[in-house]
């Protein structure tokens, strides 16, 4: 399921709305946009756990993303 986790993470950077409005809501609430992010990889059939998510997002190393990182470590 790792490669579900790059796989969808892949879908998600490619969708500049997508991205922003979860962007969004981990400012405000990071768990729910774990959620929102685990939620779309099911309807894209992609499944993901929220831990999935962490550890593909953790292994990126490219700018952009370690602030998005930053901005919403809460629940991120």
């Amino acid at each position: 399921m790792a490669s579900n986790a790059a796989t969808l993470y892949a879908r998600i950077s490619s969708n500049p709305e997508q991205t922003q409005a979860l962007f969004r809501q981990a400012l405000q609430d990071p768990n729910g946009a774990m959620a929102s992010i685990c939620s779309l990889g099911d309807e894209l059939g992609l499944p993901v756990t929220a831990q999935e998510v962490r550890e593909h997002l953790a292994s990126l190393d490219d700018e952009e993303s370690q602030r998005w990182l930053v901005k919403a470590r809460g629940g991120l």
